[in-house]
Formats: structure tokens, sequence, C-alpha cells
């Protein structure tokens, strides 16, 4: 089977009109095979953006009673300083007081390039290599005031850091970090928006030439790579994919077997990439030839228990009612309230912001209240093992009258793809 015999089969190419109609410019509307960076609109976050984060968080230290944050490399460190870095033996660390200005301690050799990301602030203190960088973490603390109360820490971050901190300033107390860091991380701006609907629009429109570009004999590694340099020649960045073929879509992260695609193969696509720090999500499922009936009923079960995870996000209610919407409808079809298999084994969404996942998440027993500027995925896939599984995905974001979508689902099997929807923020 030729590409044009699989998308007459499929309708897939009748999915892939609605991407024309967002295109912004001329080069966003050329051939499938023709991929341009369509990023360049859309701007990183700014320096003031920065401070106002910065400022927030001191005023949920004010409200926790938490005096100072240590932040180590990773999302949090870039959400707050824009410096990007990696975790090391060698401390590098963020420093936020409850009052005054933050501070980076790291390594005498790495600060000229810790200072190549560095957006907000000027004080970067060093340390040798025969010295404890833990001292220096003191010093800072000390100069705004704080030897004793409570300092928070990430539960990601590492023992020997924390005890390092215990022994230099043992008058501090340890306490949790994340109603500060999650308190404002949680909650997107309509910069961070903008560039989540980017990262959406890369990924949909690598998905549209992904589509065009099946064949049979694929393997999944070649399928994964058209997607990862599609996004990329996008605009994307940090680019990724999962390519579940056959009986391995039945296992929602893939496994080590060799699958090709062959006539009536089951083809699930997860993948996403980041624009300026922000990512995307999205996961498809169809089918290469003919479906079988049962592929159809899963894949339209899996599309209506999309409609109920939307329909249960109300602002103010508890994220686990989307999980457990979800679950009680898909009892109606015969499948398990719970985890069991066949059913969904996973749950139905996760936050998601500057990380592919991030708290709070559409999971059983979640109280946290649904609010504005919270970010999710709504995937609520069916499994059958030894079989196939479905999996369709797409994120959305709260608004004050409830959740909006970033992409849209697609319409149907013959219909894969979906479409963009115009941001609302």
């Amino acid at each position: 089977m030729n590409k044009r015999d699989f998308l007459k089969l499929t309708g897939a190419g009748l999915a892939l009109s609605p991407l024309s109609a967002f295109a912004q410019t001329p080069d966003a509307i050329a051939s499938k095979n023709t991929l341009t960076d369509i990023t360049e609109n859309v701007a990183p976050i700014t320096r003031e953006e920065r401070q106002q984060r910065i400022q927030r968080a001191q005023q949920l230290m004010k409200a926790n009673n938490i005096d100072a944050l240590l932040i180590e490399p990773g999302a949090a460190m870039d959400y707050f300083s824009g410096i990007q870095w990696w975790r090391s033996e060698r401390l590098t660390a963020l420093i936020i007081p409850q009052k005054g200005d933050v501070a980076v301690v790291t390594p005498f050799f790495e600060k000229p390039s810790v200072l190549e990301s560095l957006k907000v602030g000027d004080d970067v203190r060093v340390w040798q290599e025969h010295e404890s960088p833990f001292d220096v973490v003191a010093d800072i603390l000390k100069s705004r005031g704080i030897t004793r109360g409570n300092i928070g820490f990430e539960s990601s971050v590492r023992y020997f850091v924390v005890t390092g901190v215990t022994n230099a300033l043992p008058s501090l107390n340890i306490v949790a970090a994340e109603p500060i860091t999650r308190g404002c991380r949680m909650y997107k701006t309509a910069t961070e928006l903008t560039l989540m609907h980017k990262a959406n629009e890369v990924t949909l429109r690598a998905y549209d030439h992904v589509f065009s570009q099946l064949a049979l004999g694929m393997s999944q590694a070649e399928v994964k790579n058209i997607m990862n340099t599609a996004q990329q020649q996008l605009g994307g960045s940090n680019t990724w994919c999962l390519a579940l073929f056959n009986d391995a879509s039945a296992y929602p992260h893939g496994t080590n077997a060799k699958q090709v695609i062959r006539e009536g193969s089951v083809v699930l696509l997860d993948s996403g990439c980041s624009v300026h720090g922000y990512q995307s999500d999205i996961s498809r499922t169809l089918v290469f030839g003919k479906a079988s009936q049962q592929v159809v009923d899963v894949w339209n079960t899996v599309r209506e228990g999309q409609n109920v995870a939307f329909s249960a996000a109300k602002i103010g209610a508890p994220a686990g009612n989307v999980d457990d919407a979800v679950r009680k409808y898909y009892v109606t079809k015969g499948y398990d309230k719970d985890y069991a298999l066949p059913g969904l084994s996973h749950r139905t969404g996760h936050g998601i912001g500057m990380e592919g996942h991030e708290s709070v998440n559409f999971v059983r027993g979640e109280q946290t209240a649904l609010k504005q500027g919270m970010c999710f995925s709504n995937e609520p896939g069916l499994y059958i093992p030894g079989k196939f599984g479905v999996r369709l995905e797409d994120c959305l974001y709260m608004t004050t009258t409830g959740p909006r979508y970033f992409t849209e689902p697609p319409e149907s099997l013959t219909q894969p793809l979906g479409k963009l929807i115009p941001l609302n923020a």
C-alpha cells in the first residue's frame, strides 16, 4: 500500500485541512514536505515576569512561614532565574530569601557559564574545589539576616544537599518547598499559555507531516525519527516520541519488542516538544489500512472518554473528579472501575508546563481544586493486552469558566489528526 492509498482508506487526508486555517505566515501553509520554523513569533519569558514570580514566591513564603528556599538545577531554577543547568556532585543552587534579592552559589570555574542563562539578580557567589559550598550557602543566608527559622527544599533535592545545609546552619528547620514552588508554577500566565499553545501547534503540525509519510514496513524507530525531525524543523526543542505498533500499543510506554507497520496495524504515537521551555504532549491512534470493528469501538469509547473528562473538569471541583467520571463511564462499557486490564491502567491526565509531568494530576483521590491557569493532559486510554491499545491525548488549560483545549481531539478514527484551537488566555 502506498501513501495515497493509506490516506484514502483512513481518511487522514481529510483531517489535515483544519490546521491550515490557523497558519500565521506563508511558510506555515507550505507543502507538508517543506517544514519551516513557526516559533519565531513567540517570545521567551521576560526578566520582568521572572521578577514577578520571585515576588509571588516571597508572598507565599511569608504566608507559609518559610524564611528561604534552596532550589537545585531543574525546572524550578529555570522558572525563577532562567538558569539552565544540571545536577552534579558540585552544588549549584538558587537561594530565594523571604526578603531581599535572590542569590546563586556555584563552583568558581562554572560562574561564567551560569551567568550565560541567569536572567535575574547579580549576587553570584562561588566556591573553590577545596571549599564547602554549604559554607557559601550559610553566608548568603546570613547576609539576608537568616540564621534560624525554616528553609524550604523541594522533594527532589538530594540528600547530601539537605545534610550539608543542616550541618552548616543547624538552627534552620527543613520544610517542604512545594507550597511555594507549586503555588507559583501550577498557575500559568498568559505568556506561559502562549508558549504552550505554540508547542502544541508544533507537535500537531508534525503529526500532519508524519501521517503523510507512513508506509508498510516502517519500524518504530523510523517513525520516531520522522516525528522528532519534523518537530525540530518546525522550531521545537527537546523533542521526544513514542511509536507503538500492533500489540505493543497495549502497553502505555511500549515494550522492547521490534514492530513494523503492516496492513491493519494499530499505530499509537505519543509525542511532544518544548518551545522556550514549555511543553506539549499529544497522543494519536490510527490504523494503517482497514480497522477491525473492535478497534473502531474502542477508539470511539476513548474519544468519548475524553469528552467525559473535559465535562468533569469544572472550576472549583477536585481534580480527582475527572478521573472518577471517566472510570464511571468506562464501567458502562464493560471495563473495570479500577486499574485492571483490559481497561484504563493509568491516571486520566497529568499536570503539564515546563515539565511534561507536573502536579497536580487527574487521578483518583486528588483533592486539589481546579483553578484558572492550571494545565493538564486529557488521555483516558484503553488497553487490551495481546491485542492493541488506544490513547488519544490533548492538553487543556483552565479558564474562569472551565477547560479549554490547546488542540481539539480528532473527530473519528478516519479523521485522526484533530485541530489547533485559537488561544483564549
